[in-house]
């Protein structure tokens, strides 16, 4: 199969859907011109089809490896990190004083995508280092940012995240690691971490990892956790690299996919690290690097949801079987079904994420401008992100199981490529913070406005539903109901005092605002593009996905008595 990067459907939803125009006119991003914005794309969208994409199955068929101590990655791995770094793509949205492009995050999170779709594996690695980027960016010492900042961006370096430890996955705060100053201003870092993505390379000259770690008068839990930049390598103060530092690879997870990315077991035994932020101040500054994956991981469900659609439509068209007015099985209707859902709802998946980046540079324009205009731009993006990596990633491995059922009995087969699609998506619910966890966040952290956010952004879906109603009846209707539901639930969701009642139904409540979202703008589409294969999608979607919006909302205000109704002994029985 051959990836094509998707540039024509993010030039449409950038210029008509989303409204890059809004993000163009302000002075930060002033130059982000629609030539540029089409060249940037374009770009692209060549080093996927013709880099990256070739990549993925030895990716997938020669694992990376670890030999006495020194992790060797997949044939091509390195010539393709080359490329991504000479190309300035690892620092699109990087600060220009070290080197970057400052390009809105928009079109960060729309290269990003088109990169998962070619080869998942590989794009996790620059991934990791713009979310180092933007966490040292705002958070380390001037004289960090000299030294590590233009190397990251340049890509001669690349950086990690050390989060978890065996006793301590998404309860970050039960930690053990340690540090201790060393009396001339770094500190010893002590601790294993586990699950770390890209911990080490034979590509780049240094990798920089962000480590979390407990100084010895930090209190238990999260608000005793400070942050460490630990390289591998100790810089000189021209920058150039000095001795190693004491920390390594322990071993590799053997994993059901990304088998070109090295996931390390990292241990660190009083390696020198530099404090990054205040102390015990870790956890706001991990968060930002944090939200920056999780938006970018939504990115990669969309992407692999891209990449397996491409494969099954491929596939469908040239599978003879059956009598059907092609040959193919393209055109018998359950085969047909399948790849319109995929289609729909990678769509969907897509608009929500970049709606959420769309947001997040408003924010950084007119923060400088207007403090409560950013202030508002900082709450809309906040919301948004729990959805966009969530349903981003739900959507990403169930198109690529749909992928699997288009091939039928070949899907089922190594051979034919479809299979790594949802091996190598499937982690992508479950890392930068479970797809629960996500759910959760929404309806707590995010509802302590009352709801006002979710109401705002309910308000402006129902007032475009309103103005559909002339060209699109039905499909206006359909989204204004649903609209109607959605701030049912969610006032329903605010006024609930016991959390419990809340999380027992968040991670419905969550698909149900996502479909509601999708709904959203597939009908934008089809105002676009009346009378072409976009309204025609919208169409479908709206009249035979979205409507699982009212079951899922149902379940969202049942509470949690009927989901804690069976004792442990009884689940167990």
């Amino acid at each position: 199969m051959t990836f094509r990067a998707p540039v024509s459907e993010y030039e449409f939803l950038l210029n008509t859907v989303i409204g890059f125009d809004q993000i163009a006119e302000t002075a930060r991003f002033s130059e982000a011109s629609p030539d540029m914005v089409s060249a940037i794309l374009t770009e692209a969208g060549k080093l996927c089809d013709e880099v990256m994409a070739p990549l993925q199955r030895p990716g997938d068929l020669t694992p990376a490896a670890l030999q006495n101590g020194v992790v060797r990655t997949s044939p091509g791995f390195g010539a393709g990190w080359k490329a991504i770094a000479e190309g300035g793509w690892i620092g699109m949205s990087a600060p220009q004083e070290f080197g970057g492009m400052g390009l809105p995050m928009t079109l960060t999170a729309a290269v990003n995508e088109m990169m998962s779709g070619a080869c998942l594996s590989l794009q996790l690695a620059p991934l990791m280092s713009q979310g180092q980027i933007e966490a040292l960016e705002h958070h380390a010492s001037d004289a960090l940012k000299e030294i590590y900042l233009p190397r990251l961006i340049s890509g001669e370096w690349s950086g990690t995240m050390n989060l978890t430890e065996p006793q301590a996955g998404s309860d970050v705060g039960a930690l053990s690691s340690k540090a201790e100053a060393n009396g001339d201003g770094s500190f010893a870092v002590t601790g294993q971490k586990i699950f770390i993505s890209w911990g080490d390379n034979d590509f780049a000259e240094n990798i920089c990892h962000l480590v979390l770690a407990r100084l010895p008068d930090g209190v238990p839990g999260t608000k005793g956790i400070s942050l460490f930049l630990v390289p591998k390598y100790l810089p000189n103060a021209d920058g150039t690299l000095g001795a190693a530092n004491s920390l390594g690879v322990v071993s590799l997870e053997h994993k059901m996919g990304l088998h070109g990315s090295p996931t390390c077991v990292m241990q660190f035994d009083g390696a020198t690290g530099w404090l990054v932020g205040p102390e015990h101040g870790g956890m706001a500054a991990m968060f930002t690097m944090m939200n920056n994956a999780r938006l970018g991981v939504g990115g990669q469900g969309v992407g692999a949801g891209e990449g397996a659609y491409q494969q099954a439509l491929s596939y469908a068209l040239e599978r003879r079987q059956g009598k059907t007015p092609s040959g193919s099985i393209a055109d018998h209707a359950d085969v047909r079904r399948m790849l319109m859902e995929m289609k729909a709802d990678t769509y969907a998946a897509r608009a929500i994420m970049l709606a959420c980046a769309h947001a997040t540079d408003m924010h950084s324009a007119t923060e400088m401008h207007s403090a409560t205009g950013a202030a508002d731009w900082k709450a809309r993006a906040a919301f948004l992100t729990p959805i966009a990596k969530a349903f981003g990633t739900d959507t990403g491995i169930r198109v690529a199981d749909l992928g699997i059922q288009v091939h039928g009995g070949m899907g089922f087969i190594e051979e034919s490529g479809a299979a790594q699609f949802l091996r190598d998506v499937r982690v992508t619910s479950i890392y930068e913070g479970t797809n629960g966890i996500q759910a959760m966040d929404l309806v707590a952290r995010k509802m302590m406005d009352g709801g006002d956010m979710a109401n705002r952004i309910i308000d402006e879906i129902e007032e475009q539903a309103e103005r559909a109603r002339p060209t699109h009846p039905n499909m206006g209707e359909a989204v204004w109901q649903a609209c109607e539901s959605l701030r049912e639930a969610t006032e329903w969701l605010v006024a609930q005092e016991n959390l419990q009642d809340r999380f027992a139904g968040a991670a419905p409540y969550l698909r149900a605002f996502a479909r509601v979202l999708g709904g959203h703008y597939h009908l934008s589409a089809a105002i676009a593009d009346q009378g072409g294969a976009r309204e025609k999608l919208a169409r479908f979607y709206i009249k035979r996905m979205l409507p699982e919006h009212d079951g899922l909302l149902t379940h969202a205000q049942e509470g949690a008595a009927g989901t804690l109704a069976l004792t442990l002994e009884e689940l167990a029985s």
